[in-house]
């Protein structure tokens, strides 16, 4: 599918918003980071030299007994390191940036938690012990997967429904828009909840569930849309031309149509995080003890004596829907077609 020069331009003034443009590079770097924390935001070294030999704990799971232990389950390996040293073995490690196990309790300081701030916890601990830091940037990893994933099942289905409908247009129109609107009357937290109880609340089920509902909103827009274009001339010279309907359908008039995917697709994002993120603070979400900002926020309300938790969680959560934000206000804007050429 190749983009019109039309499309294109529409490109060029969104790159001409600075806000917007280098809002989604922030994004993007972030999402980034986040994609590399299974190894650079955990306790298990990149590397360690142990006794002579070299191990990549980080990559590749080791056995206790591989080091001298007596189980065969992965070791824990500050407490490894940190023993080894007062025996006096032959150990080195380079642990991750930020050396913190998001699943782990820290038990190792005076009192209970959850704790404050300090040098070992940048943004404190959980009520169970736990990194709020590490375990904020994989939610965020969490978080962004499940809803750009959501979105673009949810995008998928809304261009093909919404396309279908307005591409046969008469009774099939009519017949799919009845079946829609019966459908989207529909309880979407209710039938998450009753899912969610009978197969449980996995990460795939749960996207699953919800993108059955997620792509409604968009099949309005593209049915407006094929219905407007399937008249323009340069379709019926496709169909004289013998193409097939799959080659019109997707070649010809989707590049055509896709102003209400673009724009849609930020807001898409902002509220598929809105939406993970509430069924995990209500308890309906992953299950625990996934990292998770909502149930963060539920635990921040549960211990207001421990404001940074809520203050660090709502604060995360703020800036990337900012961004995200920014980046559908610029896409919105570059869309309009009286924009011109305003960022000049």
């Amino acid at each position: 599918m190749q983009i019109s020069p039309e499309m294109k331009k529409k490109f060029a003034l969104f790159k001409k918003n600075k806000l917007a443009f280098y809002s989604f590079w922030a994004l993007v770097i972030l999402y980034a980071f986040s994609l590399t924390s299974p190894w650079l935001v955990n306790d298990e070294p990149l590397i360690l030299r142990f006794e002579g030999k070299t191990y990549f704990p980080a990559f590749v799971t080791y056995a206790e007994t591989e080091f001298g232990g007596e189980f065969q389950t992965e070791p824990d390996y500050p407490q490894l390191i940190a023993d080894a040293k007062t025996a006096g073995k032959n150990v080195w490690a380079l642990m991750p940036l930020i050396a913190q196990d998001p699943l782990k309790a820290d038990l190792s300081l005076e009192g209970t938690p959850p704790f404050a701030p300090g040098k070992n916890h940048l943004l404190g601990t959980d009520a169970h012990g736990r990194d709020v830091l590490s375990r904020l940037i994989h939610g965020f990893r969490i978080c962004m997967s499940f809803s750009l994933l959501l979105t673009f099942l949810g995008t998928f289905l809304g261009i093909v429904i919404g396309g279908i409908q307005g591409y046969l247009g008469g009774k099939w129109d009519i017949f799919m828009q009845r079946g829609i609107e019966i459908w989207s009357s529909l309880p979407f937290l209710y039938v998450v909840i009753l899912i969610g109880s009978i197969y449980g609340r996995s990460f795939l089920l749960l996207i699953a569930v919800m993108a059955i509902f997620n792509w409604i909103s968009l099949s309005y827009y593209m049915r407006a849309e094929y219905l407007k274009l399937r008249s323009m001339a340069y379709v019926k010279a496709a169909k004289m031309l013998g193409m097939g309907r799959l080659h019109i359908f997707f070649r010809e008039i989707l590049p055509n149509a896709l102003t209400p995917v673009i724009s849609l697709f930020p807001f898409t994002l902002i509220g598929g995080i809105g939406s993970l993120t509430s069924l995990d603070f209500l308890g309906f979400g992953l299950e625990p003890p996934t990292p998770s900002w909502g149930e963060l926020m539920s635990e921040g309300l549960n211990n207001l004596y421990a404001p940074w938790i809520s203050i660090c969680t709502v604060a995360a959560l703020f800036v990337t829907l900012l961004l995200t934000t920014f980046v559908g206000e610029g896409i919105r804007d570059a869309m309009d077609p009286k924009s011109g050429d305003r960022y000049e």
